[in-house]
């Protein structure tokens, strides 16, 4: 029993130096963000920004604040329209079981393996026809191709260990399907519901591919187009392009923190059968 913490002391020292090599890239962010123009070029560079400014952060407010917006109205578009069409779906293979559930469950694993150019390419011939490059909108549904999939497959997995008796007493008391889905088994699904949530949003958040084909170029783009066209206009500026991304990363990094212990559930539910 003494023995057994001094055979594990060095497996905590090897993750915190691992955890510690995985983190330095984003304390370098930081640390640049807050390095004053005159001292970037100073070799060594300084690990600790001694002569700290947020002059950086001043210019993200100035000019990156419409892009942080886009990218918000954009990120909350797909995680609704991903729930909405991800949750009924995930109930219906669950627990109504259709003809044909393994192909579309083959079919639902197939599209997630599709790269991203190409349904870009795709998004790109079909909205040029529609009209609808260059906007908001049409960012949305290409954002919410890449997380349906998944979220269907998460609310299958999670829907299936929902006690059939449950179903059978709503059915009892006269609920029909949708009513069941929405009263019974949509709330007993918290999890999976934040747990896709989180992962639409982070798709959307970071996405670049969808938004440098389709809205590129248009009166509203994402952050992600902010920091691209921000880099080729002031690619000497790096305190401010590096507020830039730090800003860019918060929301996502405060979600994931304050939603971890959802996420959790969400992805293993399913994994354990009785």
């Amino acid at each position: 029993m003494n023995r057994a913490p001094s055979r594990t002391w060095w497996k905590t020292a090897v993750g915190l130096l691992l955890t510690g090599i995985m983190l330095f890239p984003v304390y370098w962010m930081v640390n640049v963000s807050l390095t004053p123009e005159r001292d970037m070029r100073k070799s060594p560079p300084d690990l600790v920004p001694l002569h700290g400014t947020l002059e950086g952060y001043r210019t993200v407010l100035d000019e990156q604040l419409p892009y942080l917006g886009t990218s918000l109205v954009v990120g909350l578009g797909t995680v609704v329209l991903t729930v909405a069409l991800s949750a009924p779906a995930g109930y219906a293979l669950a627990k109504l079981r259709p003809r044909g559930a393994g192909v579309l469950n083959f079919v639902l694993l197939a599209a997630q393996m599709i790269p991203g150019i190409v349904m870009a390419m795709g998004f790109y011939a079909i909205y040029l026809s529609l009209g609808m490059l260059q906007s908001v909108p049409g960012l949305i549904i290409a954002d919410s191709t890449l997380a349906v999939p998944f979220g269907v497959l998460i609310f299958t997995a999670f829907m299936s260990g929902i006690p059939g008796e449950l179903l059978q007493a709503a059915k009892t008391d006269g609920a029909g399907p949708l009513r069941t889905f929405w009263s019974v088994v949509l709330p007993m699904s918290r999890n999976a519901v934040v747990t896709v949530s989180l992962f639409a949003f982070l798709w959307s958040w970071s996405d670049f591919v969808f938004a440098g084909t389709l809205v590129n170029g248009g009166a509203h783009e994402p952050i992600t187009l902010g920091i691209y066209h921000y880099i080729g206009n002031n690619n000497q500026e790096w305190n401010a392009i590096m507020a830039t991304a730090v800003v860019a990363s918060l929301p996502a990094a405060v979600i994931l923190v304050l939603a971890q212990r959802y996420i959790a559930a969400g992805v293993t539910a399913g994994a354990v059968k009785d």
